[in-house]
């Protein structure tokens, strides 16, 4: 005759009798979870922004013919990389020129040139990879912590059982139904957390790619245009 557990499972009372390591393997979960979905809508906006206002930076930047123009309109696009990077190199322009309209750069002014926009594209990658590694970790470590969750209140239940003498199918399948709760708690941390982390560095590469091919342009006017 099949045994019916009618009742289910109490998940509080399975909790509570999950013991203080237990306990703390959930609320760590639990904590990652919170964090890592407060990183992902935080990262989504981030990106969002970055993307939109890389794009009409671009738009500006080409049909423009003035760099104080152009310089003028980044200013209100401070949250694209690409646009900070213009910034960064129109900043080295003028110290080297003046006005960053008129007057001649030699070969170590477009080396200044060159190594300004490297530090802010590279200052530019370190912000947009901020929090992604706390993703990573989630997405990699929550599967194992979860697992010791339930390793150890497997070896409680097993322990239990032995104490009392009575094992059948009844008395063993609720305890180990109850200690696999854990690898649930971390199989949903980790999942979207790796989800996340995989699209998040997509997209920055993409920017990345945009910064670098910006620089390389810039840097190609600037010789054109300024270099003796």
């Amino acid at each position: 005759m099949p045994i019916v557990l009618a009742a289910g499972i109490d998940y509080a009372e399975a909790i509570r009798a999950g013991g203080p390591v237990g306990w703390m393997v959930l609320i760590v979960l639990l904590l990652a979870s919170g964090w890592s979905w407060a990183i992902i809508v935080r990262k989504v906006l981030q990106m969002r922004q970055a993307q939109g206002q890389s794009v009409a930076f671009l738009e500006a930047f080409w049909q423009s013919r003035r760099l104080d123009e152009i310089y003028a309109k980044a200013d209100s696009l401070k949250d694209s990389p690409v646009s900070q990077v213009f910034r960064a190199g129109y900043v080295e322009l003028v110290k080297l020129t003046g006005d960053g309209t008129t007057g001649k750069v030699d070969g170590d002014g477009l080396e200044n040139i060159e190594r300004a926009l490297r530090r802010a594209a590279t200052a530019e990658l370190t912000h947009l990879e901020r929090h992604i590694a706390f993703l990573g970790t989630t997405a990699s470590a929550s599967p194992f912590v979860g697992l010791f969750g339930t390793v150890w209140g497997i070896m409680r239940a097993f322990s239990e059982i032995y104490a009392a003498g009575n094992a059948n199918l009844a008395t063993v399948a609720k305890p180990i139904s109850e200690a696999l709760i854990a690898t649930a708690v971390g199989l949903f941390a980790a999942i979207p957390a790796v989800v996340a982390y995989n699209h998040f560095v997509s997209r920055i590469k993409i920017l990345d790619s945009e910064m670098a091919n910006f620089a390389s342009d810039f840097l190609n006017i600037v010789k054109r245009h300024f270099a003796k």
